[in-house]
Parts: structure tokens; C-alpha cells; sequence
């Protein structure tokens, strides 16, 4: 019989103070982070991985480590993300086991269906009806689906200049979609200005403990997609940070589980020259960043000037040996058209800055061109034409020329 889903307690990232599971909770009292612990000395004592060869694929196949059944689960058949080994663009690069986790592929077209159907899968389950979020985009649209889903009440806050298709996703999925004009964080001040007099509950990054479940099944997957042989080192364009701390977590699961031996993967943290805050204080020994002014980049889930999970983020990288840096917006678009060049897969200029980050890394040397290297691409590139046009630039000559045409009276 497998133990399915059942958290032992909530435990503060920092303090260790615990909660009871299943309560409606943002934050410890001391303001930090909560994790869902488990007992993983029941779960491995019922479930083996050779059961999962008999699982849906999916991220509920790892309903046993997460916080709900799989039954109980608002899904839209998120996960279970391709794994490609990008051959061309290795030789290009000069590393001879490069991959790709490309999690373009998931529903919304972005990693965020991992966390948010987690996370809208826990509200359902706590009887929440009304979900606020502030968001660069992609968690927008990710909220605004999963809500819909549930029959659930979304409230979404984004900066103005929000890439267009993040916008209009959330308004056919039915969301209350708020412009607004500055960054992430000023979404952020906002939701939390209003929620309590609005009755939302917020599933901002981190801000509640089950966005991080979902996400960390994308280090369940990629080992065993390996067959239980995690790489040498993971790439992942880090905005929050949610997906890099997930993994991390998850790896040190299954080494609880025995499913994987004593190595960890190389945690690397990429970041855009515009929005930097993880590489600067990784590079100053910093315990937490400082909150980053004037952040710019076409990458909009790399622009959030301070994560509430940066001590988190940094406490990876520095355990697992890896490191964090930064890249150019040109840098990033260059490598994500390399990318579709070369694999044909067209990334979001997240993962494009992960591309142009291996390079780096093998020219100076930390990482070898035999070490096996997986780059996460975070969401598709038909989320960034915006960003991409840039590069293919195409003019209407009249009204009627204008883009769309094809759909457009004439």
C-alpha cells in the first residue's frame, strides 16, 4: 500500500519552527519560507521506484512526496517534460553530454503549471476560493489556467509591459488581470496591501509552501530519466529561485529514499546582467542579495530584484559546488536562436541564457566537456515574440498589412 501524499508537518526554512500540515498558512512568524516535510522512512517503506514504470506519466506520479493524491489533484497533465540530448549544440559549445529538460512543453508553456497546479490543487483541498498573485508573467497564466480548472477565483497583478501573451492567456482563462506599472515587487506590495480586505489568499513565490512541491518534481524527473543517475551539473535561469531550491530538495529525497547515491548535481544559478541580485551576492559571500534597483531585461521571469527565497537559492549553489552568473540580454537571444538552430527548440530567453552560460562555464573551465550538463528551459519561446522580433524584425506597410493579417478583414 503506498502512502500517498501525506505531509508530516510544515517546517520554517530558517527557524525550524513546525506547523501542523493541511493549515492554511503563508509564512513562518518569522517571516521566512515554509517547507512540507514528509516521512520518508514510511513512504520508502511503500513505494519503491520500480513502481513507477506502471505510473501515468506525469508529476503526479510522485504523488507520495507530494502534499495531495494524485485523485485529489487539479491537473492539466503538467510534467513529465522531455529530456533531449542536444548533440549539435554541444559540439558548438564544446560539451560532449549536453541536454536539454525542456519545460516549454508543459501546459501554459512554461514551468510554472508544475507549482501552480500544486498549489491550486492544495487551495481546493483548504476550501480557499479566491488566489491573488503577483507575477512577471508565465506564474500569471499558469495561476490563471489551474484556477479555471478549479472554479476558483484568480487575481492576477503584472507590470504593464508584461510580454502580450501572457496577457491575453490570462484574460481568456477568465482572470481579474491588474497592469501595473513597475516590476514584480511592486505587484507584490500591492496584493499584500489588499488581501486581507480583499479575502485572497496569495500564492506569490514562496509565500506559501506548496508552489516549491510542485516544482521540485523536476529533480525527480530528470534522475530518473537517467535512470536514477543524476548529472554533474544543472543549469537554471533563477528569477525566484522556487525551481533550483525544489530540486534541491528533492535530491536530497531521494538520497533520504535511497533512490539515487551519495552525489548531487552542480546547482548553477543564471541570471541577466540587468537583474543580478543571486550572482552579486554569491560573488560578494553574501548570506541573502540586496535588493536590485533599475531591473531590466527581456527576460521577464529574470526580472525580480529580490527573491524571498535568496538564502535558500544561495545556500544550493554554495553545498553543491556550483556557481552563479550572469548574461546579457544580447548574449541570451543570440544563444536561444542558436538554440533552435541547432535542436529545434525554440527557448524562452531563460533558457537562452542558460545556453550562452555553458559556454562561458566550459571556456573558463568549471565545467569539463565530458561532464553530463542539463540546461533547464523554463518555457517556450512563443511566450517572448516580443523579445525575439527583435532579431526578425517584420513591418506592416499598412493597416491592413499589419500583423495577424491572416485572421485580419481585408
Amino acid at each position: 500500500m503506498v502512502c500517498m501524499g501525506q505531509p508530516s508537518a510544515l517546517e520554517c526554512s530558517r527557524c525550524n519552527k513546525t506547523y501542523t500540515p493541511n493549515q492554511v498558512l503563508n509564512l513562518c512568524e518569522c517571516g521566512a519560507p515554509l517547507l512540507v516535510r514528509y516521512d520518508l522512512a514510511a513512504v520508502r517503506a511503500s513505494w519503491s521506484k520500480e513502481q513507477l514504470a506502471s505510473s501515468a506519466p506525469g508529476m503526479w506520479r510522485y504523488a507520495p512526496v507530494l502534499p495531495a493524491d494524485a485523485s485529489e489533484a487539479v491537473t492539466l497533465n503538467e510534467g513529465w517534460t522531455p529530456l533531449i540530448r542536444a548533440t549539435s549544440l554541444g559540439r558548438d559549445v564544446g560539451a560532449s553530454d549536453l541536454w536539454i529538460k525542456d519545460e516549454g512543453r508543459n501546459p501554459t508553456d512554461s514551468f510554472k503549471a508544475r507549482g501552480l497546479s500544486c498549489a491550486v490543487t492544495m487551495a481546493q483541498k483548504l476550501g480557499l476560493r479566491k488566489l491573488a498573485i503577483p507575477s512577471a508573467g508565465n506564474a500569471a497564466g499558469a495561476l490563471a489556467a489551474y484556477a479555471a480548472a478549479a472554479g476558483i477565483e484568480s487575481h492576477i497583478f503584472m507590470p504593464r509591459d508584461v510580454p502580450q501573451a501572457n496577457f491575453i492567456e490570462c484574460k481568456a482563462f477568465g482572470a481579474n488581470v491588474t497592469l501595473v506599472d513597475g516590476l514584480i515587487s511592486d505587484c507584490a506590495r500591492i496584493v499584500g496591501e489588499r488581501k486581507a480586505a480583499e479575502g485572497w489568499f496569495e500564492v506569490s513565490t514562496l509565500k506559501e509552501p506548496y508552489r516549491i512541491e510542485g516544482k521540485k518534481t523536476m529533480g525527480y524527473e530528470v534522475a530518473e530519466q537517467f535512470a536514477w543517475q543524476v548529472p554533474d551539473a544543472i543549469l537554471y535561469p533563477c528569477g525566484g529561485g522556487v525551481g533550483l531550491i525544489g530540486m534541491w530538495k528533492a535530491f536530497a529525497e531521494l538520497q533520504e529514499l535511497g533512490w539515487i547515491g551519495p552525489k548531487r548535481p552542480k546547482m548553477i544559478s543564471v541570471q541577466a546582467v540587468g537583474c543580478e541580485p543571486i550572482t552579486r551576492a554569491f560573488e560578494q559571500k553574501a548570506q541573502v542579495s540586496q535588493f536590485f534597483n533599475n531591473a531590466h531585461t527581456v527576460a521577464s521571469g529574470l526580472r525580480v530584484p529580490k527573491a524571498l527565497g535568496d538564502f535558500l537559492v544561495l545556500q544550493a549553489v554554495r553545498d553543491s559546488g556550483g556557481t552563479a552568473l550572469s548574461i546579457t540580454d544580447e548574449e541570451m537571444l543570440d544563444a536561444g536562436v542558436l538554440l533552435a538552430e541547432r535542436e529545434g527548440i525554440f527557448a524562452a530567453p531563460e533558457g537562452g541564457a542558460c545556453v550562452a552560460a555553458v559556454r562561458h562555464l566550459l571556456q573558463t573551465g568549471f565545467l569539463k566537456s565530458n561532464e553530463r550538463i542539463v540546461i533547464y528551459n523554463t518555457g517556450s519561446g512563443l511566450k517572448y515574440l516580443e523579445a525575439y522580433a527583435t532579431r526578425f524584425p517584420r513591418y506592416a506597410a499598412t493597416q491592413q498589412d499589419r500583423l495577424g493579417g491572416l485572421i485580419t478583414p481585408r
